[in-house]
């Protein structure tokens, strides 16, 4: 069974850091490519940073040399590393995983997500 738990949002001042963790529980974390996407208030969902399972990375523009993804395939674990945070980052933030082969190819996984919110 395949799971993904999120964890180390909070509440932080404008400027501050925050690292989120996405643990992948099941056999696909090697050869998915992960990718944390955030939901703010009243907002759609965008994709905010992926990393495939070679480490390729890429980012949406507007966190670009601010946030930083990487993943520990020792520990299943894809963190998203969040600096300078602004209000605007403020969003719930969800972890997603997609096998890129195997029998698992083709589906798509998502956490619970984790609550970000950056105050002014």
């Amino acid at each position: 069974q395949v799971q993904l738990v999120e964890s180390g949002g909070g509440l932080v001042q404008a400027g501050e850091s925050l690292r989120l963790s996405c643990v992948v529980s099941g056999s696909i974390f090697n050869i998915s490519t992960v990718g944390w996407y955030r939901q703010g208030p009243g907002k759609q969902r965008e994709l905010v940073a992926v990393i495939t399972s070679d480490g390729s990375t890429s980012y949406v523009d507007s966190v670009k040399g601010r946030f930083t993804i990487s993943r520990d395939n020792a520990k299943n674990t894809v963190y998203l590393q969040m600096n300078s945070l602004k209000p605007e980052d403020t969003a719930v933030y969800y972890c997603n995983a997609r096998p890129r082969s195997g029998v698992y190819y083709g589906y798509n996984y998502w956490g619970q997500g984790t609550q970000v919110t950056v105050s002014s």
